[in-house]
């Protein structure tokens, strides 16, 4: 069976810097209309970095929880930008860190239900210091923890953000 929701018109109800919100007129594949709500996004790219046994982790307020998370370096892709220099500059602006090499590890769907990101996880290899040099407007602190840490903390609900959460058990099944 063919499970293909065709679009019949796309209907923009805002275009934003970060997302659009459409409507669409669609069509089910038993033939019916219905109406498909569609949050546009360019999509990120986020760096697994472990350094010395320890990973490199940002602490931020994120505005939509109106809390603090940890998370692996990460920003949104600019319009034209590869992936993966979106992960090389975001781990070099926020942490400081080069990468000699980055190896993309997975393309994750994080809310398939409506929104069409895709974020591109990354693994740093070859890592080097330099200087951080943040974006405008962003606030951050870095956290270097040692992997069995970040780990307990995943499996204590206090790391909670899934590009992370799904990078470390990927990095864990390299460990085996």
């Amino acid at each position: 069976m063919d499970l293909t929701e065709k679009t019949v018109k796309k209907n923009y109800l805002y275009r934003g810097k970060i997302v659009s919100l459409r409507c669409d007129d669609a069509v089910l594949p038993d033939g019916k209309a219905c109406k498909r709500e569609v949050v546009e996004h360019s999509g990120g790219a986020c760096v697994l970095c472990v350094k010395d046994g320890n990973v490199a982790l940002v602490r931020q307020f994120r505005y939509a929880y109106g809390e603090e998370l940890l998370e692996i370096p990460a920003g949104k892709i600019n319009e034209g930008e590869r992936p993966e220099d979106c992960a090389s500059r975001e781990l070099s602006e926020e942490t400081g860190l080069c990468a000699e090499k980055l190896e993309l590890w997975h393309v994750l769907y994080p809310t398939p239900g409506y929104d069409n990101e895709k974020i591109y996880i990354y693994f740093a290899r070859g890592v080097t210091q330099g200087a951080a040099h943040l974006d405008e407007g962003e606030f951050l602190n870095v956290v270097f923890l040692p992997v069995e840490e970040a780990m307990k903390r995943i499996e204590q609900d206090k790391i909670r953000d899934a590009k992370t959460i799904v990078a470390m058990y990927r990095y864990a099944l390299t460990q085996r």
